[in-house]
């Protein structure tokens, strides 16, 4: 938790402290105002016992006045200490998602898939929002309720020690029911977050893949999925709130039958003279507070393991270190636009098979190496080793000479231009998309990239560069989505462009003339393709041919089609012999 509390800044301590102060304020005016209830009730005694309540008019008057300045006192405590904490408290909430949101952005995919997508969402809203209402609840209550009931405690032992012993008998019956409550409700707030995470992972599923359910009528299996899901958190919550629910009537009986105790009690006492009226009315008064103070302890208790397994969940996330870390940038360059693999083998962890295996070759500047192989050859994953969304588990992966593993992580990204194959736009307007890749970027620059990407239709739209994009690009097709994902690239002008499968859903013609445009405009880039068209790579300058992980065949498309088999079956399923 010390990273949630170093959110905290010497403003907000102060104001914190200012709220403990006005909550000592608070705590002495409820402990004084019995006093003045039990004075009034005297002074009315002792006026009917004297036959004229005119005479002591006066003192009434006087104590009324001023348990009325203690309630005002208490009535702006109150509402001064509940919008400190909530100041407070959600300023430095806003910080702990902000450091979450700036870990999580700092996390490799190897964390990235430890914590799952789902369970990251969680822990950046719902976990925060539950631990700031706990912090809350802990300002306004964690000091008021204990002292209150500690003084108070103190206060009836004076008073009465025969009547201190009901007030014990209702507190000890309290605190039965809390620990009932902590036995069998707190173990389940953890596995209610747990399930949330759950929720939220079908939930992202359903409307990432919503296409696909629909087109394969699939709703009755997803709604099952949720169902399944959404039953187990039912339950749960279900079982805390029926638990819970005991807590109000157990509360209630125990107050009102301490009230009755009490006056059964003190009415026995008073007729026997061992005390007077005003003694039972300080001692009843207190007796309240004292149950009330240990009714908000229950509720803190019920509470505080809430937020604690929340902020483990939190702590978890800010404690990850990234299993990819900066090098320091020492070693010089002595190579421009080279990229070289050797010796690489790669595996995911956790997993006991190796993806790549003994993986070696260089491509120098301007040169255009290319990727093919059968699905799960691994040649995504070898690409992503280049921008070190892995690391290479054996082998060296160089970039202009230098182990990717010594740059610092934003210097090497600097270098790369890179192009997923699901192509990924964001909210806002085309231009702003593009600028993605370079805010810097000209109007020359953005027109010179739309131009290399093919993506001319930007200009056919109404707005032109300001047309919107809706999140995910959502109202573009999928090879306009993949154009403009390249364009974004391309205005970085980088020494390395990476494309993962980005031709796929462009057409034959687009496809050749982008590649064209590329092999003119961007020939100082050395390009890294993965295809799975024989179409799109046949002129590379190096062709790469992966089968299972190994690197079964390197050369041009001619030298493969005689030396490489696993190439030639490739080219053959999808060209004819004379195009060959």
């Amino acid at each position: 938790m010390s990273k949630i509390f170093r959110a905290f800044r010497a403003k907000d301590w102060i104001l914190l402290i200012a709220a403990l102060a006005l909550l000592g304020l608070q705590i002495y005016c409820n402990l004084t105002l019995p006093e003045y209830m039990g004075a009034i009730v005297g002074t009315l005694q002792a006026g009917a016992m004297a036959g004229d309540l005119n005479l002591f008019w006066t003192e009434i008057l006087k104590n009324g006045g001023f348990m009325l300045l203690l309630v005002a006192g208490i009535f702006i405590c109150t509402i001064v200490v509940a919008y400190l904490s909530a100041r407070v408290i959600t300023n430095v909430m806003a910080r702990v998602r902000r450091d979450v949101f700036k870990k999580v952005n700092e996390f490799s995919m190897t964390e990235i898939n430890k914590f799952s997508i789902a369970s990251l969402i969680t822990r950046s809203t719902n976990d925060i929002t539950q631990l700031q209402n706990v912090l809350i609840l802990i300002i306004n209550l964690g000091l008021t309720a204990p002292v209150t009931a500690i003084v108070a405690v103190f206060k009836i032992i004076n008073l009465s020690g025969q009547m201190s012993i009901v007030t014990a008998c209702s507190v000890v019956a309290l605190l039965m029911l809390v620990l009932v409550m902590f036995v069998f409700v707190v173990p389940k707030f953890k596995k209610v977050q747990t399930l949330t995470d759950k929720i939220n992972l079908v939930s992202r599923e359903n409307l990432t893949g919503i296409k696909v359910v629909r087109a394969n009528s699939a709703e009755d299996i997803q709604e099952g999925k949720f169902k399944a899901v959404n039953e187990k958190l039912s339950k749960t919550d279900i079982f805390i709130n029926r638990v819970a629910g005991i807590m109000g009537p157990g509360i209630s009986l125990i107050m009102q039958g301490t009230s009755l105790a009490l006056v059964w009690l003190g009415a026995y006492l008073i007729s026997g003279g061992s005390i007077g009226f005003e003694t039972l009315t300080k001692f009843t008064q207190y007796s309240m507070q004292i149950i009330m103070a240990f009714m908000m302890v229950s509720m803190l208790m019920v509470m505080i393991p809430r937020g604690i397994v929340s902020g483990q969940r939190i702590k978890q996330v800010l404690n990850s270190k990234s299993s990819i870390s900066d090098g320091e940038n020492l070693q010089e360059e002595t190579e421009i636009g080279t990229i070289e693999f050797k010796n690489v083998s790669f595996k995911y962890p956790d997993a006991d098979d190796y993806v790549l295996k003994n993986i070696s070759f260089k491509a120098h500047k301007g040169e255009t190496v290319a990727f093919i192989g059968s699905t799960g050859s691994g040649k995504s994953t070898l690409i992503n080793l280049v921008p070190r969304f892995y690391d290479c588990t054996e082998g060296e992966v160089l970039v202009d000479g230098k182990n990717v593993k010594d740059y610092k992580e934003a210097d090497l990204h600097d270098k790369i231009g890179y192009v997923p194959q699901r192509g990924v736009l964001f909210s806002g307007t085309i231009e702003e998309n593009i600028r993605y890749g370079n805010p810097n970027a000209t109007d020359e620059q953005i027109e010179r990239a739309i131009k290399i990407s093919q993506s001319k239709f930007v200009y056919q739209k109404e707005e032109g560069l300001q047309s919107h994009i809706a999140q995910g690009g959502h109202n573009v097709s999928g090879g306009q989505k993949q154009r403009l994902s390249i364009a974004r690239a391309i205005v970085r002008e980088p020494e390395i462009l990476i494309f993962d499968d980005s031709f796929s859903a462009l057409d034959y013609k687009t496809d050749k003339a982008l590649r064209k445009s590329l092999k003119t405009h961007v020939k100082n880039s050395t390009q890294l393709i993965v295809a799975q068209r024989i179409g799109t790579i046949r002129n590379a300058d190096k062709i790469i041919v992966l089968n299972e992980g190994d690197m079964v065949g390197m050369g041009t498309h001619d030298e493969l089609i005689d030396s490489c088999p696993v190439y030639k079956e490739i080219a053959l399923s999808q060209l004819k012999k004379e195009e060959i």
